[in-house]
């Protein structure tokens, strides 16, 4: 990854992000965390799905992996940092849906 890649990746994790005007009260809260608990579970399988393909890929284009695959990786990656930090109580923004998945 380029450094000019990385800088990118580095904006969307801990660039400015629009905190809400009022935090979510504890019952909220957790109806939220189990649902994104639900969700990172969900994006788990399909990184170790997408892991698989992009491997058969390799073992077939000549050591080229798909781009477009590994693009996708980076955003689930990101993603699930985001919902990481929510769950965490680093952060009171909620991941995608509840927010923009920029």
């Amino acid at each position: 990854m380029s450094s000019h890649d990385e800088d990118k990746v580095s904006g969307r994790l801990n660039g400015e992000q629009m905190e809400p005007a009022k935090a979510d009260g504890l019952p909220e809260r957790l109806l939220y965390m189990i649902l994104i608990a639900i969700m990172i579970s969900v994006a788990q399988t399909v990184l170790g799905v997408m892991t698989i393909v992009q491997f058969v890929i390799m073992l077939v284009n000549n050591k080229q992996p798909n781009e477009r695959l590994a693009e996708f990786g980076t955003d689930l990656g990101i993603w699930i940092a985001k919902a990481a930090r929510y769950q965490t109580a680093a952060s009171n923004v909620k991941p995608w849906p509840w927010t923009e998945l920029d």
